[in-house]
């Protein structure tokens, strides 16, 4: 199977994690962190807010199932891309809207793809969505990983990732890997 690597920063990873897990042609994904200064960053060094990082999620595609525009769609379409260091009550920069390209073509897709998004979005608020080219991905702890599926019964899983997941499932049931529900 032929893979390319994405790497998107909407919020909080691990709704960013269960909303990219149930799309057709993703092998992986894992939460993590990137486009700041500091080498292997811990979860405690980046919720200080001063490390640059962001949370961030790194998939694994199948380019023939998914292409990365449709990541794209799915990414913008799953968070408030026009809430500057924010996403709901997360709050810091380690919570911006960032796009990190793995590939030149990448980054030439996303810069295109958020000018697309402003100009059909004339008079509305602004896409803050940053393209931070040349980030490393350093990955998260253990006990982030699958977050959602670990602990779908948790307060923050209820009431902030279920209806994230179910908004989803609704918008873009043609690129499920499955029909399951939250």
């Amino acid at each position: 199977m032929n893979t390319e690597v994405a790497i998107f920063g909407g919020g909080c990873f691990w709704c960013t994690e269960a909303v990219f897990q149930m799309l057709k042609g993703v092998s992986k994904v894992e939460p993590g962190y990137a486009g700041g200064k500091n080498p292997n960053p811990s979860y405690q060094d980046v919720s200080t807010g001063t490390t640059g990082h962001a949370e961030v999620i790194r998939i694994e595609y199948d380019p023939s199932l998914v292409s990365y525009r449709s990541l794209m769609t799915v990414f913008f379409g799953s968070h408030d891309a026009t809430q500057l260091n924010q996403q709901g009550n997360d709050v810091g920069t380690q919570y911006r809207s960032a796009v990190f390209p793995t590939t030149p073509l990448q980054a030439e897709e996303a810069k295109a793809f958020i000018a697309e998004l402003e100009h059909s979005a004339e008079g509305g608020d602004p896409i803050v969505t940053t393209v931070e080219e040349n980030a490393t991905f350093y990955p998260a702890e253990d006990y982030h990983k699958n977050y959602y599926a670990n602990n779908k019964n948790q307060g923050y899983c209820q009431v902030i990732i279920a209806p994230k997941l179910q908004k989803v499932q609704k918008e873009f049931a043609d690129l499920l890997a499955t029909t399951s529900t939250t």
